[in-house]
């Protein structure tokens, strides 16, 4: 009796970690194979985006030998890849894990845009205006427009900017939460953020294949496209006082067909970079991670004109796969909002995959664990 009960509660616990998207073994069950119209597989234990992803070194597929070699690219890792249709054209160590620099800043907008009122304003904090550098200038117990600290944000980079915005969420925390859960929403799993600005913090990485994620759903984010295209716009640091702001991306007014991006540096990440450029019905991606200061608008430059030029013609290495079914994992709940570092359990996958095994899940696993408990104890003989 006591072996079947147990094989009833190993089957119920089995159910709510996979309904979870994890698996028994405390793995995470990753989308693979996308299929016509953005249906995926599900297929525990594999890589993200398919496995050729997981290969050494630069990952392409000529079609010939006689075909455009892809450009020697002096970073760390890259993705190039077709938004429109998901193919991942090329890559270079697509899951490595790197820091973000500022480009975690469009993490932070798609994630906070849905849910913040751009009419709406937010007092500057001392937390706020002492971030340094980059910053528009906040004055700590001014208020800011929500609209203006999103133009701050991917016009200039504001570090302060960002700070705030996390804040308008109702804390930094939530903020916070907000941005790891449209994350683990799009399957970025490569992905934790701990800073809205993307300042170096320990624990703290992306991928250039969750990048690439991350600007598809950019695309998809109309307020994101108009802030992001903006090449100038005027910011009031007080009710006298106002800064204009120009759009530090040069690849809007030299690149054509350019949509937007971002940029970022720090010394432990170096150079950062996201492009997106559409060209004759296609739209193609460009992350770069971990590169060469200074080289990185050439880079994306190389890369984008070598995927427009080979597009439809190599055999894709990967696929970005499409966010998970329910957008509710994307919005803020009491498990995204409460969760700390010091209480989750992290399941690591190869290439890079990882997913927090939550509060929530452990819960009704001990719910469960102590029903079966108690069954045996009303069994115990007297």
């Amino acid at each position: 009796m006591r072996t079947c009960a147990l094989k009833r509660l190993t089957a119920v616990l089995t159910a709510v970690l996979t309904a979870s998207g994890i698996g028994a073994s405390g793995y995470a069950i990753a989308s693979t194979q996308p299929g016509a119209g953005g249906h995926d597989g599900l297929t525990a234990g594999h890589v993200v985006g398919g496995p050729e992803l997981a290969q050494p070194g630069v990952i392409v597929n000529y079609p010939s030998r006689h075909a455009p070699r892809i450009p020697k690219i002096r970073a760390g890792a890259f993705v190039i890849a077709d938004a429109t249709t998901g193919q991942v054209l090329a890559a270079k160590k697509p899951h490595a894990r790197y820091g973000p620099a500022s480009t975690l800043k469009i993490l932070t907008a798609i994630a906070l845009i849905p849910v913040l009122n751009p009419n709406a304003t937010v007092t500057a904090s001392k937390r706020a205006v002492s971030v340094e550098p980059d910053i528009v200038g906040l004055k700590r117990g001014h208020r800011y427009k929500i609209a203006d600290l999103f133009r701050a944000l991917l016009l200039i980079s504001g570090n302060d900017a960002a700070i705030a915005l996390a804040e308008a969420t109702g804390s930094f925390g939530r903020g916070i939460a907000l941005m790891n859960a449209q994350a683990r929403h799009l399957q970025a799993y490569d992905t934790t953020a701990k800073q809205p600005n993307g300042l170096d913090e320990p624990g703290q990485f992306v991928s250039a294949y969750d990048q690439a994620l991350i600007a598809r759903q950019a695309l998809r984010t109309p307020a994101f496209l108009k802030y992001d295209r903006m090449l100038q716009a005027w910011f009031p640091i007080t009710a006298r006082h106002r800064i204009q702001l120009f759009n530090q991306d040069r690849l809007l007014t030299e690149y054509r067909g350019f949509i937007g991006g971002k940029t970022g540096w720090t010394t432990p990440a170096k150079a950062t970079y996201v492009g997106m450029a559409r060209r004759h019905g296609h739209t193609l991606i460009v992350t770069l991670l971990h590169a060469v200061p200074g080289t990185t608008f050439a880079s994306a430059t190389k890369l984008l004109n070598w995927g427009f030029r080979m597009d439809g013609q190599v055999r894709p290495v990967g696929w970005l796969v499409s966010p998970l079914p329910s957008a509710s994992s994307a919005r803020p709940n009491a498990a995204a909002t409460t969760r700390k570092t010091t209480g989750r359990m992290q399941a690591g996958l190869p290439g890079g995959i990882s997913v927090p095994l939550t509060a929530g899940c452990l819960a009704v696993a001990a719910l469960a664990l102590g029903a079966y408990r108690i069954a045996r104890r009303r069994r115990a003989p007297r």
